[in-house]
């Protein structure tokens, strides 16, 4: 199994979900060890010294002006879970509370946070053991770090919270008892260290990286694919044209679209054409892909920022220097997970365009509404109702979080984030889009059987016929949920790229375009 060193490793969001799937060891050196240790003894030289510092033997948020007794320094760290533990609504996914796990143990890990080494065993342990706590999804306000839910992700350390066990929400103590572990007694600072930070909202957003590169890649093939079902111009793809305007997204999804398509009949079949240029939904496909995956490139530097990042407060250089700041704020990461929701959601309004495109029975050969007995039958006719439906939806999940603050902490936290807010919203329209992809993709499968050219490419063959392997071509009107199922299946998996890519390998053609090393590697 491959490793990845805490505190040490450079962290990426594919390393990341590596680790929660167990496909990944997190492990502790020697050195890091040491800095855990040394960060720890600061705090304590603090805390004998009785030297004031926020957080250590002080209250918290508009409480830092009370001093602590230090004999209450331990129960005031323990006091500040319970306290701060006031979620609510449904728990997130079990994957995006071991994220926040394991990117809290990264963190804690720099030798910045004054934690104990044992602490940070007892996550790892949570970790490996795959005992997760249960985090509810709503209460951050993403400022000074995601309070509420870390405090959740950290109260069965002291053997309080919920937990999930074999698909089972359970009470922490039964859990602890069955692996005959005692809770951990929290020193000096380790409360806050804990539930400072931004580890909600950058599991999140380490997660959409991952998601939304699967997207864009089944974004451009189903689109390649419609253009085929459509016989839509390969000019617009030409190196000519982005050459003049070198985007990086745009460059690369020109690219690879056109080696998917080079040779096919298409290419020759509009030389002597009288249609000039197509709709945008298919000729601006560079533009508009590419404005999303410029957009992802910025967003993924952001988060494999913060999640090499020390965020909690205050942050312990040495007992003689401790730095009360603001690395907990969220604004960083925020605006980027907004940023990164208008650009899955612009994805979904194109492909829903194409799929109106498909149904207008322009395209010689492939019959209005993708079925031969319309009247009788609708076709493909209210597919696209759902895709209208689903893009609207997202349109209102733009709204950028980010753009509000109400003051919380009796004022002390005046300017808060919301990046919680941005981050659930995030994956919530990644997963629409799934959804508009996948009815896509019906459209272009049932386009592509009418328009079907003599000349093809491996990789455009490879996945109509996967598809087909899946889901038959549609004579008549029937029931469609099942296949709707199968279909987003089928994008969720990501298996169509895979497919493509053998595809390309076996035929010795290329595939991804220029500037690949930028979207491959994350």
């Amino acid at each position: 199994m491959k490793t990845f060193k805490y505190g040490e490793d450079y962290l990426t969001s594919s390393i990341a979900i590596a680790i929660a799937k167990s496909e990944c060891q997190g492990l502790l050196t020697d050195e890091t060890i040491s800095k855990i240790n040394q960060s720890a003894q600061y705090v304590q030289e603090i805390v004998d010294a009785g030297k004031v510092v926020y957080g250590i033997n002080t209250g918290f948020g508009p409480l830092c002006t009370t001093l602590i007794s230090p004999q209450d320094t331990k129960k005031l760290q323990e006091n500040i879970l319970k306290s701060h533990a006031v979620g609510v609504g449904e728990p997130i996914d079990k994957e995006l509370s071991k994220l926040m796990l394991i990117l809290k143990v990264h963190a804690l890990s720099k030798g910045f946070s004054g934690v104990q080494l044992s602490t940070v065993e007892r996550i790892i342990w949570h970790i490996q053991n795959d005992v997760i706590p249960v985090v509810p999804k709503q209460g951050s306000v993403g400022a000074s770090g995601d309070l509420a839910p870390l405090s959740h992700l950290f109260l069965p350390l002291i053997g309080l919270g919920k937990l999930w066990k074999d698909g089972q929400i359970v009470d922490t103590a039964s859990v602890l008892k069955e692996h005959q572990i005692e809770p951990i007694h929290l020193g000096a600072k380790e409360g806050l260290a804990l539930i400072n930070g931004t580890q909600f909202m950058a599991a999140h957003g380490v997660k959409a990286v991952v998601e939304m590169n699967r997207l864009m890649n089944n974004a451009d093939l189903i689109a390649t694919l419609m253009i085929e079902g459509l016989n839509g111009s390969i000019k617009p793809f030409f190196s000519e044209l982005h050459q003049l305007r070198p985007y990086k997204g745009n460059t690369f999804v020109a690219s690879t679209i056109f080696n998917l398509l080079k040779d096919s009949e298409i290419l020759e079949s509009h030389k002597n054409c009288s249609r000039v240029q197509d709709p945008y939904s298919l000729r601006c496909i560079p533009q508009v892909h590419g404005a999303s995956r410029n957009a992802w490139l910025h967003f993924k530097e952001i988060i494999e920022t913060e999640i090499n990042s020390v965020t909690d407060n205050p942050i312990i250089i040495n007992s003689e220097l401790t730095i009360s700041g603001g690395s907990f704020h969220g604004q960083p990461i925020a605006l980027p997970l907004d940023y990164a929701t208008l650009a899955v959601s612009e994805l979904g309004n194109i492909s829903d365009r194409r799929v109106y495109l498909s149904l207008e029975g322009e395209t010689n050969g492939v019959p209005k509404l993708l079925m031969k007995a319309t009247g009788l039958n609708s076709g493909f006719m209210i597919l696209q109702y759902s895709t209208a439906a689903i893009a609207s939806e997202n349109k209102g999940l733009c709204f950028p979080a980010s753009a509000d603050s109400i003051p919380t902490s009796l004022g002390q936290e005046d300017h808060v984030s919301m990046g919680s807010i941005s981050g659930r919203k995030l994956l919530q329209v990644l997963d629409n889009v799934d959804k508009i992809l996948s009815i896509e993709m019906l459209c272009a499968a049932q386009a592509k059987d009418f328009h079907n050219p003599k000349q093809s490419t491996a990789v455009v063959e490879a996945i109509h016929q996967h598809i087909r392997t899946k889901i038959p071509h549609i004579e008549e009107d029937q029931p469609m949920q099942d296949i709707l199922d199968n279909a987003l299946s089928i994008i969720k998996s990501g298996e169509l790229i895979e497919i493509a890519k053998k595809a390309a390998k076996d035929s010795n053609k290329p595939y991804f375009g220029d500037a690949v090393e930028y979207f491959e590697n994350y």
